[in-house]
């Protein structure tokens, strides 16, 4: 926090901080116009400096806290001030949980027009080393004589200035101070924008983005720095050089297969490191878990799992022993999601096929079975045309929709076409906290209808 003079303090605004909004940011009222300041907690009285005025609300940053909230906890990372990747460090872990259920109720009741009928106890795990997904920009900067690699610093393109991140799991938070050495030392250091981690259980994969072919000087750098580290950190690079699908396996080439476990229902999980899978593994464990449970899937019953991705929930239901169709609108995934039923003893129990579920929804619906039971898990944009097609007259034997989400606003909009105009109840939903210290908000809902 940026410190003023006493003086300087004493003519700043004072306001009262009354709840945390869907950024982390505290929010006050102050002369009739609401006031969000970063840094801020509920309960805390803080002197503020504005950074944007407008008609209606002001943005500010914090600059002294005149009475503390007893939630306010020393943030672990030293960084936090300046990185992007986390946004409520400085606030207890409880408090970030009960922020985003409150983010999750008030966007049911103000876009939805919805109430949940229960409150689902919120997922979490431990919040620190949780992130086996990242994006790690690289960026070259002369005036700092090297490379910087990290996490974008807040509100800005500038990649932060750290050599740490207490928030990455596998070691690799210790790793960017020797990754920072390593892309210095490169030829091609300016021409090598990003490395994506993918933390895997017994391989890590450090997918390098390069813009020109690597240079035989550079590969034998790179081969080193596998070597060094690969008994701590088991590490393997891949090479990308365009798209996502040009990114291979490079070096070494006797690494296990990239994999995650979901031991509760006895699976193996594998995937490219540029797939989309759950950042957070022990709380993606719990939350499949939850959704299966909440699915209740029974022997023999045929259950359609829509934007099912590599079969990360496909799998976990059909373990109960229904018989599951999975959706999803890429061919690779879906191709990944049937080998993983075949790493799994499953081929016999699941299938698999591509189609749009935003573009071309109706055509897609018309090849899913006939089935009482739905699951729905989309990327942030929401389903709300499919949830159009849940009617009684198009879908009169489907009973139960379990909709796990990534942004509580498309939630919202989707529940109320279920519930206002398919007929459904928003029987339970609750918080998945799958980015601790973040301010973005995961949820699963219940819908039944009779």
């Amino acid at each position: 926090m940026n410190q003023l003079s006493d003086a300087a303090q004493d003519g700043l605004p004072r306001a009262t901080i009354e709840s945390l909004d869907h950024e982390g940011r505290g929010v006050s009222h102050v002369d009739g116009k609401v006031v969000f300041i970063e840094g801020a907690l509920p309960g805390e009285v803080v002197r503020f400096v504005p950074t944007k005025k407008k008609k209606q609300f002001e943005t500010a940053r914090l600059a002294q806290i005149e009475h503390e909230s007893a939630e306010r906890v020393d943030p672990l990372c030293r960084y936090f001030e300046i990185c992007g990747g986390c946004a409520m460090q400085h606030a207890d872990l409880r408090l970030q949980v009960a922020a985003k259920q409150r983010v999750l109720e008030d966007n049911l009741a103000r876009i939805g027009k919805v109430q949940p009928e229960r409150i689902l106890p919120a997922i979490y795990a431990a919040p620190w080393r949780y992130r086996h997904r990242a994006r790690l920009s690289v960026h070259y900067v002369a005036k700092k004589g090297g490379v910087l690699v990290g996490f974008r610093e807040r509100r800005s393109s500038f990649v932060a200035d750290m050599t740490s991140c207490e928030v990455l799991a596998g070691g690799i938070g210790q790793l960017i101070a020797p990754l920072r050495e390593l892309m210095t030392s490169l030829d091609g250091r300016d021409r090598m924008p990003q490395v994506e981690v993918a933390v895997g259980e017994n391989v890590t994969a450090l997918v390098l983005r390069h813009l020109e072919p690597v240079s035989e000087a550079d590969q034998q750098r790179l081969k080193a720095f596998a070597d060094t580290h690969r008994e701590s950190h088991r590490l393997q690079w891949w090479l990308q050089p365009k798209g996502p699908e040009t990114a291979h396996a490079w070096y070494p080439l006797d690494m296990p297969t990239l994999t995650y476990l979901l031991p509760e229902f006895g699976l193996v999980m594998a995937f490219r490191p540029t797939e989309f899978t759950q950042v957070n593994h022990a709380v993606n464990r719990l939350m499949v878990e939850r959704a299966v449970n909440l699915l209740d899937p029974q022997p023999g019953e045929e259950i359609v799992d829509l934007f099912c991705g590599l079969g990360n929930f496909t799998l976990p239901i059909a373990r109960r022993g229904a018989r599951v169709t999975g959706v999803e609108g890429s061919e690779a995934l879906t191709v990944r999601g049937q080998e993983n039923a075949a790493r799994n003893g499953m081929s016999n129990d699941v299938s698999f096929f591509a189609a749009d579920l935003y573009t071309d929804q109706e055509t897609a619906m018309a090849r899913i079975p006939r089935a009482s039971k739905m699951l729905i898990d989309p990327p942030r944009d929401g389903a709300v045309e499919v949830c159009k097609l849940l009617t009684r007259e198009l879908r009169p034997e489907l009973k139960r929709v379990v909709y796990v989400s990534c942004s509580p606003s498309t939630l919202a909009r989707d529940a109320e076409v279920l519930v206002n105009v398919n007929g459904f109840r928003l029987v339970a939903a609750g918080v998945v906290n799958m980015f601790p210290h973040t301010a973005h908000v995961e949820s699963i809902a219940l819908f039944e209808r009779d």
